[in-house]
């Protein structure tokens, strides 16, 4: 098990224009060998945008990305005619497949963070696919079966727990709150790389909201 913190993150983005990006991963202009992916995740970007802040239109091809909303509202518009806004509680994806190009935007009054997740697909090509599930429950898996991979989103009362997937690889990552994973404890933001899991329980040790992707 590997344990990456917040505060170790490589921080980008453009403050001066209302964007603050956190890279768990090697991210354009910070290139780590290192440091490229994690099964088939390829980024976990923690990204904050201040009100009327946001990305203008930019291209994506062969690639997985599912975006999880901390707090905020997220505007969302792409080349195939999709549109929409996604809070906490939903799961937005977008299979850029062969190319398509999106805009992101804090359209609302308040500050917006947001999770981005790009994964590789199992297969390049294919064409572009959008879907926003809204107010996901609890312990409902969300298959990606294009990377090999399914989402687990567990929210917990303090002292609950929560079985890491038996998995080739899984990738944990605390939104909000604390819990402990094998001994280690986590906080807000930190992530826990598994390499054959099997047998892991997270158990929160404050009121805590956990992603957990399982990957073959």
């Amino acid at each position: 098990m590997d344990i990456r913190r917040a505060d170790e993150r490589y921080r980008g983005g453009d403050p001066a224009a209302g964007i603050e990006t956190r890279h768990a991963f090697s991210f354009g202009a910070h290139y780590d060998p290192d440091n490229l992916r994690f099964g088939a995740v390829l980024a976990c970007n923690e990204e904050r945008l201040a009100p009327g802040a946001g990305f203008d239109e930019h291209p994506h091809s062969h690639t997985e990305i599912v975006t999880w909303v901390v707090e905020g509202e997220l505007t969302h518009r792409d080349s195939a005619g999709h549109e929409s806004v996604v809070r906490h509680g939903d799961v937005q994806r977008l299979s850029s497949a062969g190319g398509v190009r999106h805009v992101e935007r804090n359209d609302g009054t308040q500050p917006l963070t947001f999770l981005q997740m790009w994964l590789a697909p199992l297969s390049p090509g294919g064409d572009p696919f959008y879907e926003v599930v809204h107010g996901i429950a609890d312990s409902t898996p969300y298959a990606l079966p294009e990377a090999g991979a399914m989402l687990h989103v567990r929210r917990l009362g303090a002292g609950e727990r929560t079985a890491v997937p038996d998995a080739a690889y899984a990738y944990v990552h605390v939104v909000r709150g604390e819990v402990r994973l094998d001994g280690e404890r986590l906080g807000a933001g930190d992530a826990a790389r598994i390499t054959g899991a099997k047998g892991l329980e997270a158990e929160a040790v404050t009121p805590a909201e956990l992603l957990v992707w399982e990957m073959a």
